[in-house]
């Protein structure tokens, strides 16, 4: 099922869950969802993951064929799991934690019906809360994206060509990315988020709103998939920001960067500045033990200050964060928002991204990734931060 060095990894996922498990009182945890299943194996099946509040996880595999080691049952149908429990004498938990925000009404009743707990619990924070401290392996995970994500930006003026739409330098950049590794998938929390290996927003589609909850907007090509670029030829005077997600080893990192066609405005360039600021005074800041809304506080308040209170996070339509966990899924906690309750921790990854959308001009600003160490912050993406003119 996983490799020997890797057990001990697993290991350490499963004692931090069983512990969340364990203040809850809850006596099983079933696992369906596909990151979740890839954060407590190793891998990504179809199947089950059945763990217990104390001892080693059951694996119960539908596919793909040809798995093995301890733990692993295949089945063709969940109901076999029951089955399982009672011909091996294991004990049916009488309150179950489900991951009941991500699973579908029937799926709920089915399992329901498979176990039937006293008490059926939502499993979904509790795993959410659990991958937001990640172990060392993941950080290091999320370095290894850093790095080929910086090699892919440091190309983008290389892939330019003169009459080209937004659509048309993104796939460039869409190609790179693959070449150098991407997975393509990213993976987000939530039904009612989507995207495509991340945005391209030149001009005045950065102003356009999106019913989605990322920072910048755009039309999108098709109302089906309503973000990102639109199509937008690359003219003179426009700024265009690169927002490419960089799932490179299953660990996402998330970087924002800005390019221009000629030059900008000189509003443009200051409130590029002052994202710039913003992240300086952030990285300062920021400690284990610091409150995630403490950094939004921040952020929002210089960008007051320096009169730029309008374009801050969105001009037509505002964003009402400025930074956000990553790790498996690109929307995990910290969330660094005016009325969040989360407090940094040691081993927390976000990204933060101070942007400002100017009226026809475009969005400017940076996103970068930052791991939380005991001494502050560690950057994970190291790429040229001011922006540069594309010829």
């Amino acid at each position: 099922m996983f490799q020997d060095q890797f057990l001990n990894e697993l290991r350490l996922r499963w004692k931090k869950l069983q512990t969340k498990m364990q203040e809850t009182s809850t006596q099983g945890l079933f696992i369906s969802s596909n990151v979740n299943l890839y954060y407590v194996s190793g891998r990504v099946f179809s199947g089950y993951i059945y763990l217990p509040a104390e001892g080693d996880p059951l694996f119960f595999v539908r596919r793909p064929v040809g798995l093995s080691g301890q733990g692993v049952i295949y089945i063709r149908k969940p109901e076999e799991i029951g089955t399982y429990f009672q011909e091996h004498g294991i004990t049916f938990p009488k309150t179950l934690t489900l991951e009941t925000d991500s699973i579908s009404y029937n799926e709920y009743q089915r399992y329901e019906a498979i176990f039937q707990p006293e008490t059926v619990l939502n499993g979904t924070a509790l795993l959410r809360n659990a991958r937001n401290l990640k172990t060392d392996w993941e950080i290091e995970q999320i370095r290894r994206s850093g790095i080929l994500h910086t090699q892919v930006y440091e190309t983008i003026p290389s892939l330019y060509r003169p009459g080209m739409t937004d659509i048309e330098l993104s796939i460039e950049i869409e190609r790179q990315s693959r070449l150098a590794g991407s997975l393509g998938l990213f993976r987000i929390f939530g039904q009612s988020m989507e995207i495509f290996m991340g945005s391209l927003l030149a001009g005045e589609n950065a102003d356009n709103p999106s019913p989605y909850d990322f920072a910048m907007g755009g039309a999108g090509q098709d109302p089906s998939l309503p973000v990102g670029g639109n199509g937008t030829p690359l003219r003179e005077g426009m700024a265009v920001m690169v927002d490419m997600g960089g799932n490179f080893t299953g660990y996402t990192t998330d970087m924002s960067r800005v390019f221009s066609i000629g030059s900008l405005t000189d509003l443009a360039y200051r409130a590029h500045e002052c994202s710039l600021a913003i992240q300086d005074e952030i990285e300062r800041t920021a400690r284990p033990g610091t409150p995630a809304k403490e950094l939004y506080n921040i952020a929002a308040g210089m960008a007051a200050e320096a009169g730029l209170a309008d374009y801050f996070m969105g001009h037509a339509q505002k964003a009402g964060f400025v930074g956000h966990g990553i790790g498996i899924e690109i929307n995990e906690g910290p969330v660094l928002a005016p009325r969040s309750k989360d407090i940094l921790a040691e081993n927390m990854v976000f990204a933060l991204e101070p942007k400002f959308v100017i009226p026809g001009v475009g969005a400017v600003g940076i996103e970068n990734s930052f791991a939380v160490q005991k001494d502050g912050l560690e950057k994970l993406t190291l790429c040229e931060e001011k922006i540069l003119i594309l010829s």
